[in-house]
């Protein structure tokens, strides 16, 4: 895949309907081979490459250094937590499992409720759904529980006294991420895990019509 034809936005799409599910690469592979890109170009095919190809490790990466920064903190960790979470609604594959589990685990409980839980009905044209890009938890579209929890974190932040504390960690992470992607040299394995990604899309995509 040439990466230096795809761009920033195509990569976020991308990082919003893949599957996070996978387990994180290893740590030897995370910390492998490492050298400096010889031109800008070269750099941000690198740096797209490889935020898409360890985004899990990444993101691992960032809870870890909140974690650490907010240890004298519980109710900063809560938030951090919270705050990680609405991030989390916001990629489709992890909203559509959380919403199923929720509903499986009530429907346990309350029939009722779970049914009451359902996303409404779309309709549908040609095969596809009409609304294929809206996405519920619990009945309610997604960005109600994003702004929920993000809402949530910003007072348990703001009551701690550890939002710039908070903040500067974040950066730090993100820091160390941009760092990282920078000079680590992207692999045939992840070449060749893109691949097979992108035909697993493009087959679910086929499948749907």
């Amino acid at each position: 895949m040439d990466w230096e034809n795809v761009a920033a936005e195509d990569v976020i799409e991308a990082l919003r309907e893949v599957e996070w599910s996978t387990p994180p690469r290893s740590f030897g592979e995370f910390f492998s081979r490492f050298a400096f890109p010889r031109s800008f170009s070269k750099w941000k095919s690198r740096l797209k490459c490889n935020l898409y190809y360890y985004r899990t490790n990444y993101f691992i990466l960032v809870i870890f250094v909140l974690g650490l920064a907010l240890i004298t903190r519980p109710l900063a960790i809560l938030g951090a937590a919270f705050t990680a979470l609405s991030l989390a609604f916001l990629n489709d594959s992890f909203a559509a499992s959380f919403n199923e589990k929720f509903i499986r685990t009530i429907r346990l409980f309350s029939p009722h409720l779970a049914a009451k839980m359902r996303p409404p009905h779309m309709p549908v044209i040609r095969g596809r759904s009409a609304a294929r890009k809206t996405v519920y938890v619990c009945g309610k579209p997604r960005w109600v529980f994003v702004v929920t929890f993000l809402t949530a974190s910003l007072v348990m932040w703001f009551s701690s006294c550890g939002l710039l504390w908070v903040l500067y960690a974040f950066l730090t992470s993100l820091a160390v991420i941009i760092v990282h992607a920078s000079v680590r040299t992207p692999n045939l394995k992840a070449r060749l895990n893109t691949f097979r990604e992108e035909f697993r899309a493009v087959w679910r995509n086929y499948s749907e019509l």
